[in-house]
């Protein structure tokens, strides 16, 4: 029952990017030059941002500090869950043409299909401000066509949260950068007892390791077919699924899924050693009268999966890609916004760990906002060397469906419905259609 209930939601997903996908491409262009009449007649504007950061988190602070500065335009923030039902729910919203004047996009692959669906304006006539100088060399990684379909605002970052005092308890040393995914599965033993889980996955960071493995391998081989059955990938999954079943060290996956686990809570109550996951997580580590904890966070890198795994990428660049609606009525006074947005307008989301990316910002500024009353809950060292490393990045751009379709065989491996070498194969397979 469980997983028709997942292929209908999949089903309807897809079903609704069609018809945005169709929607767009039969005008793409209509609203490139919207009528500006209201926004030059002295009444006032009304715009709203849809984003998936809740609103007490930074971004109604970002909000009241516009508004109070700008009364001609004022700006209603809607908050949407960053899941496929909340793309969803956005999608459907720009393809009505719902009050959605600007909009945060969290990977490139949902960019791409509102692109395709001609709801993302071109900035390419935009010239009064330059995202390769303000934004420096890895905002070029958002780019479709050789454009720019909004501003990256943030820095990006995945890696696996350490719960120090367990560290210290089973002996075990902070990771090197360099460590690899047999090395977080010993971890991961060492570091699980009762009720307590040795590594724990968000959903956000669950295909991290394939992912930067594939930016580097490329997403086709030499002659032009999926390369989403290589051994690095087989190696990965399988030692996710021990994990799971033999070494009981990570929840199994339909387990975590079904019941929904907070992993981000889990961790901070001591309920996971590790938590693969993004700076997001600082809203809560940060927020010590709701998530109380009284053990210092250490940090490591996501995993390579083989020690001499070559051209590996972190999940890390550039992020929250802000979007002007092609067809808000009002697209000067959003741009008006986004500018604003992006070159400091949104520092209060700092405490949260959204560090603007632009160059306009004093980065200094920015990291004292994010450990304010909190120096003492990290680590220094692995912090610098890990949250605030440098490291080869990438955004993944494949289909958003050939990803949908890679989670669905995936899913059915980890809830024990196929093996993993039929799992490759149809993977591979899938994604060898939206190629063609």
């Amino acid at each position: 029952m469980k997983r028709r209930n997942w292929l209908k939601a999949a089903l309807i997903t897809t079903l609704a990017a069609s018809m945005l996908s169709a929607c767009g491409s039969a005008n793409s262009n209509e609203g490139a030059n919207a009528g500006s009449a209201k926004e030059n007649s002295g009444e006032t504007i009304n715009l709203t941002l849809w984003g998936a950061v809740p609103a007490e988190a930074g971004p109604q602070e970002v909000i009241d500090s516009w508004n109070k500065e700008n009364p001609d335009i004022q700006v209603e923030y809607f908050r949407y869950v960053n899941d496929d039902p909340g793309n969803l729910k956005l999608d459907t919203a720009l393809m009505t043409g719902q009050d959605a004047d600007l909009f945060i996009n969290y990977t490139i692959n949902r960019l791409q299909k509102r692109v395709d669906a001609g709801v993302a304006l071109d900035l390419s006539s935009r010239t009064d401000y330059n995202i390769d100088e303000q934004m420096g060399a890895d905002a070029a990684q958002w780019k479709i066509g050789d454009k720019y379909y909004g501003i990256p605002t943030k820095k990006n970052m995945l890696f696996i949260w350490l719960n120090k005092s367990m560290l210290d308890e089973a002996g075990l040393p902070i990771p090197p950068v360099d460590w690899t995914w047999d090395d977080l599965r010993e971890y991961a033993k060492a570091l699980t007892k009762s009720n307590v889980y040795g590594l724990m996955q968000h959903d956000a960071a669950f295909t991290a390791a394939i992912d930067g493995t594939i930016a580097g391998l490329g997403v086709t081989t030499p002659e032009g077919t999926s390369n989403f059955n290589n051994d690095l990938w087989k190696k990965q999954l399988q030692i996710v699924h021990d994990m799971m079943f033999v070494d009981k060290s990570t929840p199994e996956y339909g387990e975590q899924v079904t019941s929904k686990m907070p992993v981000d809570t889990m961790f901070l109550k001591g309920e996971a050693a590790m938590l693969a996951a993004g700076e997001f997580i600082f809203r809560n580590a940060n927020n010590l009268k709701e998530f109380p904890h009284d053990f210092k966070i250490a940090f490591a890198t996501i995993p390579k999966i083989s020690a001499d795994q070559k051209d590996y990428k972190y999940a890390g660049g550039l992020g929250d890609m802000l979007s002007v609606n092609a067809k808000s009525k009002h697209q000067d006074a959003a741009w008006k916004f986004a500018k604003w947005y992006a070159d400091g307008g949104m520092l209060p989301m700092a405490s949260g760990g959204r560090l603007p990316s632009s160059k306009s910002v004093d980065n200094k500024q920015a990291m004292d906002l994010l450990l304010k009353g909190v120096e003492d809950k990290y680590d220094t060292e692995s912090m610098n060397s890990v949250v605030f490393g440098e490291f080869p990045s990438f955004q993944l751009n494949v289909r958003q469906q050939a990803l949908d379709a890679r989670k669905e065989e995936y899913e059915k491996y980890f809830l024990n419905e196929q093996d993993i070498d039929t799992t490759l194969k149809n993977m591979a397979k899938r994604h060898q259609d939206y190629i063609k």
